[in-house]
C-alpha cells in the first residue's frame, strides 16, 4: 500500500475525541488514567463533547439540568416502551434502544426546539437591541399564527413543574455572579410573561433549554444532551421490569382489550 493509500485509510475516521494507541487511552489529549478518580462524570461528558472545561457554577448548572431530566415516570411513551420490550425477552441493551428511539420531535424535541427560539431572540435582541417583551410576542405570534405549541412552556401533566423552580434559581445565580450571561434567562423569562395569561409557566423543556442556552450547546445537541440525561431513567425501568418476572406485557393489563371502532362484524 502506497503512503498515500495508506493515509487515505487512517484519515477515514479520523477524530479529535480519542487517541487509541497499544497501551493507550487519551480523551482530547487528556490520558484515561490521569482522568479516573479526578473528573466527574459530568465533565468527562463536557470534556468528550465539546473539547473544554466547566468552571464551577457551569457544571453545576449542567449537572442539575442533567438530574432534573433523568425520569418522568412509566407512564411517558419512552419509559413505557422500554418496560414492554424488557418482558419480551431482548436484552436490557435493546430494551433502553427501544425506549430511546420513541425519544423524537413530539416527545423529547421540544428542549431542542426551545434552544432555537431562545437563540433566536438573544440574536435579534444583540443584534438589534429589540425590546425582550416584544421579541417574545413576536415568537409566540409566529406558533399562534400555525396553530402550534410554543415548545418548553406549558405542561399536560403539571400545573406548575416542579423542576422549573429550582433550575431556575440556579441560572438566575449564574447570571447574577456572571457565570453565565444571562440572556438566553432574558428570553425565556420573556415567554414566560407573555404567555402568563393563560397559565402557561416554563416546563423542564423551556428551562433545560435556558440552561444549554447560557453554556453555549446549539439545538441539536441539547437534545443529545437530553437523551443522554433520560437513558438513566430508561435504564432504571427496563431493569425494574426484566426483574418483575412479567412475560409479554403490553400496553393494557388483561383482560382489558383495546376499543374498535371499525365497522360491525357480522353475527355468526
Amino acid at each position: 500500500m502506497t503512503d498515500d493509500a495508506l493515509a487515505a485509510v487512517t484519515a477515514w475516521w479520523a477524530t479529535a475525541i480519542t487517541r487509541i494507541q497499544p497501551g493507550e487511552i487519551a480523551f482530547r489529549g487528556r490520558p484515561v488514567q490521569d482522568l479516573i478518580g479526578t473528573t466527574g462524570f459530568v465533565d468527562t461528558i463536557w470534556l468528550l463533547v465539546t473539547g473544554g472545561d466547566l468552571e464551577p457554577a457551569r457544571r453545576r448548572l449542567l449537572e442539575a439540568t442533567l438530574v432534573a431530566s433523568v425520569d418522568h415516570g412509566p407512564q411517558a411513551p419512552s419509559i413505557a416502551s422500554a418496560r414492554m420490550a424488557a418482558t419480551c425477552g431482548v436484552g436490557i441493551n435493546s430494551a433502553m434502544a427501544n425506549g430511546i428511539n420513541v425519544l423524537g420531535d413530539t416527545h423529547g424535541g421540544a428542549g431542542q426546539q426551545c434552544v432555537a427560539l431562545l437563540g433566536r431572540m438573544v440574536r435579534e435582541h444583540r443584534e438589534h437591541g429589540r425590546d425582550w417583551d416584544d421579541l417574545a410576542a413576536d415568537e409566540i405570534g409566529r406558533y399562534r399564527a400555525r396553530g402550534a405549541f410554543v415548545p418548553g412552556f406549558g405542561h399536560r401533566f403539571h400545573p406548575v413543574d416542579p423542576r422549573r423552580n429550582p433550575l431556575l434559581s440556579l441560572v438566575e445565580q449564574a447570571a447574577a455572579s456572571g457565570d453565565v450571561e444571562g440572556d438566553h434567562l432574558r428570553a425565556g423569562l420573556a415567554i414566560e410573561r407573555a404567555l402568563a395569561s393563560r397559565g402557561v409557566p416554563m416546563n423542564i423543556d423551556g428551562i433545560s433549554a435556558t440552561v444549554y442556552g447560557e453554556l453555549g450547546v446549539e439545538p441539536e445537541l441539547a437534545r443529545g444532551l437530553f437523551v443522554l440525561a433520560r437513558s438513566v431513567g430508561i435504564l432504571a425501568h427496563a431493569w425494574e421490569e426484566s426483574s418483575s418476572g412479567r412475560r409479554i406485557k403490553g400496553p393494557l393489563p388483561p383482560p382489558l382489550l383495546a376499543d374498535y371502532t371499525g365497522p360491525d362484524v357480522p353475527e355468526r
